[in-house]
């Protein structure tokens, strides 16, 4: 699996404790089908959704339609459609992010707003 996600060698190793040789040694067949262990990943993890798809789960529906999608994108040479470019993307803040831009911004519509407008020289 690790092969499949990308992981070098010298990673792999690391995460099970052993050394560069050894891995070489003991997993030189697992370490040659490097090409092909990222489609077995995806040809699991396929699996795994339709089972859950079959058993009516929702959420495992949407997912493999994604996969699907980019199973066609790929069969294709294509790749996800980008995003029209009239539209800018509209920023989305966090609650953080957001009461900090409000705090900036005082409501005028009150009097302590409007107090606060003064003081920031929003409102002369």
């Amino acid at each position: 699996m690790l092969v499949g996600l990308g992981w070098s060698n010298e990673r792999i190793a690391g995460a099970m404790l052993i050394t560069l040789p050894t891995l070489r040694k003991y997993y030189f067949s697992e370490l040659n089908l490097r090409e092909v262990a990222r489609d077995r990943l995806d040809a699991r993890l396929a699996m795994k959704l339709w089972e859950q798809v079959e058993a009516g789960n929702v959420g495992a529906m949407r997912e493999f339609r994604k996969v699907q999608e980019h199973n066609d994108l790929m069969l294709y040479g294509q790749q996800r459609p980008a995003a029209p470019a009239d539209k800018p993307a509209a920023e989305r803040l966090g609650k953080k992010d957001a009461a900090i831009v409000a705090a900036q911004n005082p409501n005028t519509g009150s009097r302590l707003g409007e107090l606060m407008a003064r003081r920031q020289g929003l409102n002369s």
